[in-house]
């Protein structure tokens, strides 16, 4: 029986996938001195190598249980196991090929079910709006684990009206325009005093990073054909880029053409959007002259910036932000422990609330210990995960470029 499992296993393009990736670690353990939830947990079986082995089992067609589901489910995905691997490892793809085994043979309870459907369409449907500035109303009331996932209200600057020569393409989000809807604006805004034009198509919506890796990968794949069929007129009227202000969504979509690389419709399409989607942190040093021509300067504010994960790790995307504020005059302190994710990780901080809040405790005491004014960070999960603790501003980074323009537009 374990024969004939493992075969079937294997036989498919996941398994196939799954199994090359495992050929490629060496077992040396340099991932576990990055792990998160190893350094938390000291278990072999919450580290990267630990959960390899777990995987691999599976693989061989060892039946897994409710044990191997706890620890792949305590996975970050934060990824910081791929930039210390020395054998390429792609951890992260072989996370959600194993969550995605495992689930299908490890039924869950009725109530964690109901968790992972709320959050796979409540989150990313049109009710969820709705569901945020209701939750901002009743914010005091709330208890504590819903409290620190509604952020204050805030409020959205106007969006530039100028039509421009040059057109980029941005995602919206499914959570930003409801909990920091100024960060959409503050990027339009900033683009707009580059000479770019910003068209956010309506018909997107999702990456399907929140379905994909909660192990509903067919719903996350129809979210990427989704945003790709609202795209791909825009592309070929001639579109520049598709530019990310959060992220974890460019660090999903720049997957599209890998996830989609099987689907004869979509995977040439799929491509051409990963081609072109550039996080904020990859466009805007190219107009460091312009924005430093343009710079009001103000106050000297002390900022530390927390790189996301699914920026450093993810998109290996590394410096690119603090250089940048730096050129412009910005006073950028150091940290310890940058690398270590702060414990949003998208959907984690209501899957696994006690661990995420001990991480969170630990990245606001390195960050604190830096004596900063504000905290800036370069996705939505991270600024709304850490601001829910922190006794001063988190804000989006690209937040303080357009405030520092705005008095020269």
């Amino acid at each position: 029986m374990q024969t004939q499992l493992a075969g079937s296993i294997r036989d498919t393009p996941e398994g196939q996938e799954a199994a090359a990736i495992v050929g490629r670690c060496v077992h040396c353990g340099f991932c576990t001195a990055t792990c998160p939830t190893y350094q938390l947990l000291g278990d072999e079986l919450d580290g990267p190598r630990g959960r390899l082995y777990l995987i691999k089992q599976v693989l061989e067609g060892v039946e897994p249980t409710a044990k191997t589901q706890l620890h792949l489910d305590r996975c970050l995905t934060c990824r910081a196991c791929e930039t210390t691997c020395p054998s390429g490892v792609q951890y992260g793809r072989l996370l959600d090929i194993g969550r995605k085994l495992v689930g299908d043979r490890v039924p869950r309870s009725g109530g964690a079910r109901l968790l992972r459907a709320v959050l796979q369409g409540g989150v990313t449907g049109a009710l969820f709006p709705v569901a945020v500035r209701l939750g901002q109303a009743l914010r005091p009331l709330l208890p504590r684990l819903l409290r620190d996932q509604v952020p204050p209200r805030q409020r959205s600057g106007a969006w530039p009206q100028r039509r421009q020569l040059r057109k980029v393409l941005m995602l919206a989000g499914c959570v930003q325009p409801a909990m920091k809807p100024n960060i959409n604006a503050a990027t339009a805004r900033v683009l707009d005093a580059l000479g770019i034009e910003t068209v956010v198509p309506k018909a997107a919506g999702c990456c399907g990073a929140i379905r994909f890796h909660l192990a509903d990968q067919d719903g996350g794949l129809s979210d990427a054909r989704r945003n790709i069929d609202a795209w791909w007129p825009e592309v070929e009227a001639g579109a520049e880029a598709i530019v990310m202000n959060a992220s974890g969504c460019g660090s999903m979509v720049k997957e599209y053409g890998h996830l989609l690389r099987n689907d004869a419709a979509y995977a040439e399409k799929a491509a051409r959007v990963s081609e072109m989607t550039r996080d904020l942190a990859e466009l805007l040093p190219e107009f460091a002259p312009t924005l430093k021509e343009r710079w009001i300067s103000a106050p000297r504010e002390r900022v530390v910036f927390h790189p996301p994960c699914s920026l450093q790790h993810g998109q290996r995307i590394r410096g690119a932000v603090e250089a940048l504020l730096t050129g412009l005059g910005v006073e950028v302190l150091p940290f310890a422990d940058s690398h270590l994710c702060c414990g949003s990780a998208g959907t984690y901080s209501l899957l696994q609330p006690d661990l995420s809040r001990q991480l969170r405790e630990r990245k606001l005491d390195a960050l604190m210990k830096a004596r900063p004014d504000v905290i800036l960070s370069a996705n939505i999960g991270c600024v709304a995960h850490l601001g829910a603790a922190a006794q001063i501003p988190v804000r989006h980074w690209i937040e303080l470029l357009d405030e520092r323009l705005a008095a020269g537009r």
